[in-house]
C-alpha cells in the first residue's frame, strides 16, 4: 500500500489529506516510480485553489525523482532500476509511489541526488527556458528579476552570471537581499520600501532593462512594465500575487512600444529533444557545481499542508522539497 496527498474540494490548505491508495501496475506507455523525494512548488497551490482547474478529486504535485520499480508494455528507452526526475506530469507527485506516463520522464545523472532533482527539475527547467529561450540575450545586458530569492530566483541568478548578464532583483526583506546578493545578484531592491521603477532607471541611467522576468503577476505588472526600455520585453512566468490584468494594447504603445508574454513550461518541454537540451544543460552546470541548488525547506509529505501555509505566507527562501 502507498500512501498520498488528494484533495476532494479547492481551498485551502486544509483541503490536502494524506491517504493510503492502492497503485496498481503500469499499462501500455507506464511505469511505476518509487519516489525519493518530491518537489514542492508555488504552482501546486494554483490546482489547490482552482485556479488551475483540475478534475475532483484529484492528487497533488507535478514534480518528483525516484527509481523505475516497474516498466509496462511499450516503454522504451527505459528499464526497472533507473534513476528518473520529471516535471510536468499529470497530478500525483505527492506520493511514495506511481504509476505515470513514461514519456515525462527525464533521466538523472548519478551525480545529482534525488532531493536535489526534486527540488530544481521544474525550477531549473524554468530557468532554462527564461534565459535560453525567450529572449536573444547578450552578455553586459541588464534584467530585473523579480522574487531573486525564490527557488527559480536563485537559479535564475546564478545561470544569468555565467551568461554576462548584470541582475537587479527585488526582494521582500534584508534577509532574503543577503541571500539574493550572496548568489551574485549585482543590484538588490527591496520592494516594500523603495520605488522598483525609479530604482530600475536609477541603475540603468534613465534607460530601463530589456526584459522583465515577473513571476509576481498582479501586485507588480505596473511596476514591471515601467521598468522596461523601449521595445522592452515583460515576462510573465507566474501569478504568486494574482493573475495580471487585462492588457491595453494602447498602454504598450505607449510606454515605448513593449511586449509582454506569458510563456508556459510546458510548451517549452513538450518536444522530447529540446527537453533533453535543456535537461542536459542545467544537470551540466549542477554537477560542475556552477550552479549550486540549496535546499532550505524540508518536509515529510505527511506535513503538506503545513509547507503549503509557509510557501504562501512568503516565509521559503530558496527551494523547498519532500523527503520520504
Amino acid at each position: 500500500m502507498a500512501q498520498a496527498v488528494r484533495f476532494y474540494e479547492v481551498g485551502g490548505p486544509e483541503v490536502l489529506r494524506w491517504e493510503d491508495v492502492e497503485v496498481g501496475h503500469p499499462g501500455p506507455g507506464e511505469v511505476r516510480v518509487r519516489h525519493e523525494a518530491v518537489g514542492l512548488n508555488f504552482a501546486d497551490t494554483y490546482f489547490r485553489t482552482g485556479l488551475y482547474p483540475a478534475p475532483l478529486p484529484a492528487g497533488m504535485g507535478v514534480e518528483a525523482a525516484g527509481v523505475i520499480e516497474e516498466v509496462g508494455p511499450d516503454v522504451t528507452g527505459f528499464a526497472a532500476g533507473d534513476r528518473v526526475t520529471y516535471t510536468g506530469s499529470p497530478l500525483g507527485a505527492y506520493s511514495t509511489e506511481r504509476v505515470m506516463p513514461a514519456e515525462h520522464l527525464i533521466a538523472l545523472p548519478d551525480g545529482i541526488a534525488f532531493d536535489t532533482a526534486a527540488s530544481m527539475t521544474m525550477r531549473g527547467l524554468t530557468t532554462a527556458y527564461l534565459l535560453r529561450r525567450i529572449h536573444p540575450l547578450r552578455a553586459g545586458d541588464t534584467v530585473l528579476l523579480h522574487a531573486a530569492a525564490g527557488g527559480v530566483g536563485l537559479l535564475f541568478v546564478q545561470w544569468a552570471k555565467l551568461l554576462g548578464l548584470t541582475v537587479i532583483g527585488t526582494v521582500s526583506t534584508e534577509e532574503k537581499a543577503e541571500v539574493a546578493r550572496a548568489h551574485g545578484c549585482d543590484h538588490v531592491i527591496l520592494y516594500t520600501r523603495e520605488d522598483v521603477a525609479a530604482r530600475v532607471r536609477q541603475i540603468t541611467g534613465g534607460a530601463g532593462v530589456p526584459v522583465v522576468y515577473d513571476s509576481i503577476g498582479a501586485t507588480t505588472f505596473a511596476t514591471s512594465l515601467d521598468s522596461l526600455a523601449r521595445r522592452g520585453l515583460l515576462v510573465c512566468f507566474g501569478t504568486a500575487s494574482g493573475p495580471i490584468p487585462p492588457i491595453n494594447a494602447m498602454q504598450l504603445a505607449v510606454k515605448g512600444s513593449l511586449f509582454v508574454t506569458r510563456p508556459a513550461l510546458a510548451d517549452y518541454i513538450a518536444d522530447p529533444a529540446e527537453r533533453a537540451e535543456l535537461a542536459g544543460e542545467l544537470f551540466a552546470h549542477v554537477a560542475a557545481g556552477r550552479i549550486r541548488v540549496e535546499i532550505n525547506q524540508r518536509y515529510k509529505l505527511s506535513d503538506a499542508e503545513q509547507a503549503h501555509r509557509d510557501l504562501e505566507s512568503g516565509r521559503s527562501v530558496g527551494s523547498s522539497v519532500f523527503t520520504l
